[in-house]
């Protein structure tokens, strides 16, 4: 049988389908940087061999998955293309994998993790269901009758799928480094939509999706009249929220979520609307949906002394948003600081003003330096830019995390895409040594 060998296993991704592969019974290792990163504890967990990247770990009997960040020069691809090993790229291996299932891809601009998180979550407790999540989650069910896995839209890498079902969180502009504009993204997911074999659950409320054309049917939720789905009587209550599902009009029931912001209400109707659509029990769905406590780096909470400190991977403006009102609703008595990593120059730049707004809801601000990435190290603008554009904000060094350290019964709220946590690290040690003077 052959060995899996995965380039790039610490991404999010690749790290979840190396678990799902090596539950079902199939021979999987990898390889990347040394770098510490938070998907690889879950590959540690399941024993899965993490080489560092060189040329000699590509060895006959192996098929070589490689991670869409890296370029056919890497010594390991292309050892494996003068030895005549095969080479498939994750989407490509994704995108056969999921044939051999009733398929559900979650995609959108945001919110396509916390959506697979909560969809797989439910799925994985009343049917056997197999789930690779963002967030460098995987499981695999032996003979799984679904399977529920996030798409990615960046470089229209989803097109590789062709899913039974596609639940469509919203279309918004992101990835400047790809798409020209709004419209090129939505031909994206036009093309995607096409591509769907039995039904889409799409926002309704969206403007870009209200467009959408489908060979199959178009399920529609939201808040608004007109839903196929729509939540109603939206109530936030200590451990949560909890809101009504109408039905074309009819009431179907009452749903709670341990989690706060309309935005997770709206995750939650999609993931409602799919099991209803596929004949899902409704109560199983109630019961399960009180039990989801979250994907990796979405709101994750902990309290050290007086703070409340929140690691959240917004790097949308429009995410941005919706985690600070997420907040608000949770812990409205509390002062709300934002510490913020912009992700990518090419973003920031396309976003500059609108990132401002954004973190202009929350009562301090500070910026942490941009991040490049694996794609573009370096960019014509700095952190300063933003700095310029909020007032009272302040740029803060991960040598020096202590001017959060006075502002008493806050929430500190850690947000970015990139390397965030080593601020936040920094920030919980000084702040357990001056908790514990």
């Amino acid at each position: 049988m052959t060995v899996y060998h995965f380039v790039g296993i610490k991404g999010s991704g690749m790290s979840a389908l190396a678990q799902i592969l090596h539950d079902i019974g199939y021979e999987v290792q990898g390889s990347d940087v040394e770098k510490r990163f938070f998907t690889q504890q879950a590959l540690e967990d399941a024993g899965i061999k993490i080489l560092p990247f060189q040329r000699e770990n590509i060895q006959p009997g192996l098929t070589v998955i490689a991670g869409n960040a890296f370029p056919d020069t890497h010594e390991e691809i292309d050892e494996a293309f003068k030895r005549g090993i095969p080479v498939i790229r994750y989407h490509k291996f994704l995108g056969d994998f999921i044939t051999r299932f009733t398929s559900i891809a979650v995609t959108g601009a945001h919110g396509k993790t916390s959506t697979t998180g909560l969809l797989a979550h439910v799925m994985h407790a009343i049917k056997p269901t197999s789930y690779l999540i963002g967030d460098g989650t995987g499981k695999g069910v032996k003979d799984a009758e679904y399977f529920v896995f996030e798409a990615c839209e960046y470089r229209r890498h989803f097109l590789s799928y062709h899913p039974d079902y596609a639940i469509m969180t919203n279309i918004d502009f992101d990835h400047p480094d790809y798409y020209a504009n709004i419209d090129d993204v939505f031909s994206a997911f036009q093309e995607m939509a096409l591509q769907v074999k039995k039904g889409i659950i799409a926002y309704g409320d969206d403007e870009q999706l209200q467009k959408i054309q489908a060979k199959v049917p178009v399920v529609f939720y939201g808040f608004e009249e007109g839903n196929d789905f729509q939540a109603r009587n939206i109530v936030t209550e200590p451990t949560g929220t909890k809101f009504d599902v109408v039905v074309r009009n009819n009431f179907y029931g009452t749903f709670e979520i341990p989690s706060f912001g309309n935005h997770n209400v709206l995750n939650a109707l999609g993931v409602i609307a799919l099991c209803q659509y596929e004949g899902i029990d409704k109560e199983a769905v109630q019961e399960h949906l009180k039990t989801f406590h979250g994907v990796k780096r979405r709101f994750t909470e902990k309290e050290i002394g007086t703070q409340i400190i929140i690691d959240d991977y917004a790097h949308h403006p429009t995410e941005i948003k919706a985690t600070i009102d997420a907040t608000r609703k949770k812990y409205p008595e509390r002062e709300l600081v934002a510490v913020f990593q912009p992700h990518t120059f090419s973003r920031t730049q396309a976003f500059l003003t609108d990132f401002a707004e954004s973190l202009s809801l929350a009562d301090r601000v500070f910026l942490c330096d941009i991040f490049g990435s694996a794609r573009e190290h370096y960019g014509k603008l700095s952190i300063n830019d933003l700095q310029e554009k909020i007032e009272g904000s302040q740029i803060i060094k991960e040598e020096d995390m202590s001017p959060l350290l006075g502002i008493e019964n806050s929430v500190i709220l850690f947000m970015g895409a990139g390397d965030i946590q080593k601020y936040q690290k920094a920030y919980e040690e000084l702040l357990q040594r001056h908790v514990s003077q």
